[in-house]
């Protein structure tokens, strides 16, 4: 599609973001749907993130998605935010509304519920939780699982402190409670549904994984965010022992998709978005092994 003076802005805000699969994807949708859009990453270091925000009223942007290290940070510069981002206390997209106006929103847990429902076929109130990490991506898919309708979820982490930090967040959504390292083992033998929220297992480490596959038991569901590799090792040994499991392309897929919603009230490609991601992590393999 060719750019015009009609053509809107649409991006990333992060630092880094190179890695970023979104232009891909956003880019193949806005030119199935004949959408005069572009999608760009910027890299954004935190010293200029004010000025990058101030500049989507002066460009005209439509919207950005926000990655690390700005989902937190960005919440002050911006107009307002709606009941997911206040519930997260993070934002992961910003629409420009007509008026100028910049709100923010967050798509990650939604998206991830999506996935996984979509994927699985959980039944989210059958399940007792167990989410390792207490980072901003826990946070959101914490919050998105019990307001749809997840009602017992641990959180172990390797700092505590961190750990007993989101249990008390989810306190009005869940029964949610912190497990101590030492009490992890247990954890993850009560626990129907297991969620990676950490890096552990992400490329160039993908041989590692964040507990002890001996751990994993009949009836768990093992659920990993990374997608690089798509499959990671804990995946793999789940699979290997009979588990259904779920990966975190479908996340990355649907919070995509539910901020295109929001930037241009069309639906979503979402099958067309995942090829597109697809394609790309294929090509990025490709590159690097010749």
């Amino acid at each position: 599609m060719t750019i015009t003076a009609e053509t809107r802005l649409v991006g990333l805000f992060g630092y880094p973001v190179g890695h970023s699969l979104s232009p891909a994807m956003h880019n193949a949708a806005f030119a199935a749907l004949g959408l005069n859009l572009r999608y760009v990453a910027f890299p954004v270091p935190p010293a200029h993130l004010a000025d990058a925000v101030r500049a989507l009223r002066a460009l005209s942007f439509r919207g950005v998605n926000v990655t690390i290290p700005h989902k937190v940070a960005i919440v002050p510069l911006l107009d307002a935010l709606d009941e997911e981002a206040r519930a997260i206390g993070a934002v992961n997209t910003v629409i420009v509304e007509a008026d100028g106006r910049l709100v923010g929103t967050n798509t990650d847990g939604r998206g991830y519920v999506r996935s996984l429902v979509e994927e699985t076929g959980v039944d989210l109130a059958a399940q007792r939780v167990l989410i390792l990490g207490a980072g901003g991506a826990a946070r959101a898919v914490a919050v998105s699982l019990a307001k749809g309708g997840a009602s017992r979820i641990a959180i172990a982490n390797r700092t505590p402190e961190k750990a007993a930090e989101l249990a008390a967040h989810l306190a009005p959504f869940a029964d949610a409670w912190a497990v101590p390292p030492e009490r992890l083992a247990d954890a993850v033998r009560e626990a129907t549904l297991l969620i990676n929220t950490t890096s552990v297992g992400m490329v160039p480490h993908a041989d590692e994984t964040p507990l002890p596959p001996e751990w994993l038991h009949d009836g768990l569901l093992v659920s990993d965010l990374v997608y690089r590799p798509l499959k990671t090792r804990l995946l793999r040994e789940a699979e290997a022992r009979g588990l259904v499991t779920h990966g975190g392309l479908g996340m990355l897929v649907h919070q995509g998709a539910l901020a295109f919603e929001r930037w241009t009230g069309r639906p979503a490609p979402v099958a067309l978005m995942r090829d597109a991601a697809l394609r790309a992590l294929a090509a990025e393999k490709e590159g690097k092994e010749c």
